[in-house]
């Protein structure tokens, strides 16, 4: 008998079979496990500790799984799952775990009668196929300059958040500040960037019914000189620029050597020149507020209080390009170039306040605004971060219903059409595809069964006579009022959900489902020099070659 072969080193874990697909199957369910609670308008909040001992108190699937640390590689790619998602479409994160999760579960009794991973992912992709043309069957168009529907919309996404008990201000917050950013770019096309252009400012104190979108920006400044400039500024012209206004040092240590004493006196004095030309061709276009990225001296200072200037330094980037937007000016990156066309004449109120113990500067009141602050007030840190969460939310809803108008039924209505079309079409696919693809037609209705479970009716009594109203395919509306847990028409309880997140978290959760059914095979401990937790490892003495080497560095 040979001796066997040692193909892998020791310290290799090497899983392989039915026996990873199932580790991946439990490990995909455990991370649905944890958000299956926090999906529908009577969900709960997790409270996470981060390393640092902060705390994150939120219902947000996203949020929540961002912040956990996971071991396992399949319940990592579930948490992409909810990134993607948050990225494309910026709602239902957690519809898409517990979809998945669910997809990944009804497939387990398949992989234990031995069917091969591909034929189920095969089914699946048909499945999935035939759910988005069943979308596209219920979806209905909506107008979206009609604010009632628009808010109406807002508010079923927002309503399984916290902020629901103040849903229509959140809402009417998020519709002003999308509808506000919005630009046409021709062809009935729409572009709204909420990253860039709306700036959520949050303000500890207050109540949040003190929550307003600015027309304009606001930024955590004061004036360069209090006492000295204005504060309050009725119609102001605006200059921004990304310069200082300082005279430049040398990029190290410059030593000058002066003969003369005369002579430093004309250094200090071609600098004062330096700066003074600098604020004279910025005063030529007799502004109201200067703004600039970079520093400004006390000198300069001093010429634009002369002139009854006020002015604001160090200001970031991105504030800068809003204010850009928001009041029609240009960025100036050197003084010598200024035209009257970049000064910024669209605001109509510059003005510096204080809130709470801090100084915020408001440009605010202007014409065509393509930019915007929401200002968000409340009583603690957390109660702000999660506000401003469901506003992420709230205003991505807004945006994916202004780029593609399309609705469909929320309160788990879709998924059980979807179900039950998926069910009927089941007879007529052939072979072995079959089985696989009507147990992806009863994972469906994992979102309409964890809807009432979190409202605490009888599961199994409501999704039975659910299904019954859904088998004859009558009316595709009907659903769960997640609020009371009792069967109601979606379209009178205007409980809806936008086409473009429905079927993005479809997509999203069957792909990934298949994705993680096809990994037959796990090896871990690759190119370390000893994985975590194999085995005791002998200390090791470090000779003086390798002594300053990358040993010293724990991964």
């Amino acid at each position: 008998m040979h001796a066997p072969v040692l193909v892998m080193q020791d310290s290799m874990k090497r899983e392989q079979g039915g026996k990873v697909q199932r580790a991946n199957i439990q490990a995909a369910k455990a991370v649905a496990d944890i958000i299956r609670t926090t999906l529908g308008p009577r969900s709960m909040l997790k409270m996470l500790l981060d390393a640092a001992g902060g705390i994150v108190v939120t219902n947000d699937g996203n949020a929540i799984l961002r912040e956990l640390d996971l071991a396992h590689p399949a319940a990592k790619s579930m948490i992409e799952l909810s990134r993607t998602q948050d990225e494309e479409v910026g709602d239902g994160t957690t519809s898409v775990i517990v979809l998945a999760g669910e997809m990944l579960h009804v497939a387990e009794a398949f992989i234990d009668k031995k069917y091969h991973p591909t034929v189920i992912c095969r089914a699946y992709a048909k499945a999935l196929e035939d759910a988005v043309a069943v979308l596209d069957k219920i979806a209905m168009t909506v107008d979206v300059e009609d604010r009632e529907t628009m808010l109406g919309l807002v508010k079923s996404c927002i309503g399984t958040k916290f902020t629901s008990q103040f849903g229509d201000l959140i809402a009417d917050l998020a519709i002003d500040a999308t509808r506000m950013v919005g630009v046409e770019l021709g062809q009935g096309l729409r572009e709204v960037d909420i990253k860039k252009y709306i700036k959520v400012e949050k303000v500890p104190g207050g109540q949040l019914e003190d929550s307003v979108v600015l027309k304009g920006v606001m930024m955590n400044k004061d004036v360069v000189a209090p006492g000295k400039m204005k504060r309050k500024i009725v119609n102001p012209r605006i200059i921004l620029l990304d310069c200082p206004l300082e005279y430049k040092k040398g990029e190290n240590q410059t030593n000058a050597e002066i003969l003369r004493e005369e002579d430093w006196t004309v250094l200090l004095k071609m600098e004062e020149e330096y700066i003074e030309n600098i604020c004279a061709q910025i005063l030529k276009f007799k502004p109201d507020v200067v703004i600039t990225e970079k520093g400004l001296s006390d000198l300069a200072c001093h010429y634009l209080c002369k002139a009854g200037v006020s002015a604001i330094r160090r200001l970031r980037k991105t504030d800068n390009n809003r204010i850009a937007k928001a009041c029609g000016a240009v960025i100036v990156n050197r003084p010598d170039e200024l035209q009257e066309s970049d000064v910024g004449t669209g605001a109509g109120l510059f003005e510096v306040k204080k809130i709470g113990d801090e100084f915020f500067t408001f440009i605010v009141d202007c014409k065509d605004p393509k930019a915007c602050t929401i200002l968000l007030r409340g009583a603690s840190k957390d109660l702000l971060n999660e506000v401003e969460r469901n506003l992420q939310d709230a205003m991505s809803v807004a945006r994916n219903i202004i780029k593609c108008p399309k609705l469909v039924p929320g309160g788990g209505a879709t998924e059980l059409t979807v179900s039950a079309m998926l069910k009927q079409k089941s007879s007529s696919v052939e072979g072995i595809e079959k089985w696989p693809y009507e147990a992806a037609a009863i994972a469906f209705e994992a979102i309409p069964r964890t809807l009432a479970q979190n409202c605490g009716v009888n599961v199994i009594r409501t999704m039975t006579a659910l299904q019954g109203k859904h088998a004859n395919g009558e009316n595709a509306w009907i659903g769960i009022d997640g609020n009371t847990g009792e069967i109601a028409d979606m379209k009178e309880r205007k409980i809806w959900d936008s086409y473009a997140v429905k079927a993005q978290a479809f997509k999203t959760a069957i792909e990934a489902a298949c994705l993680l059914l096809r990994i037959d095979d796990i090896v871990s401990g690759i190119k370390k020099k000893q994985a975590p937790g194999a085995g005791p490892s002998k200390p090791k003495i470090d000779e003086e070659g390798d002594a300053d080497n990358d040993q010293l560095i724990p991964e």
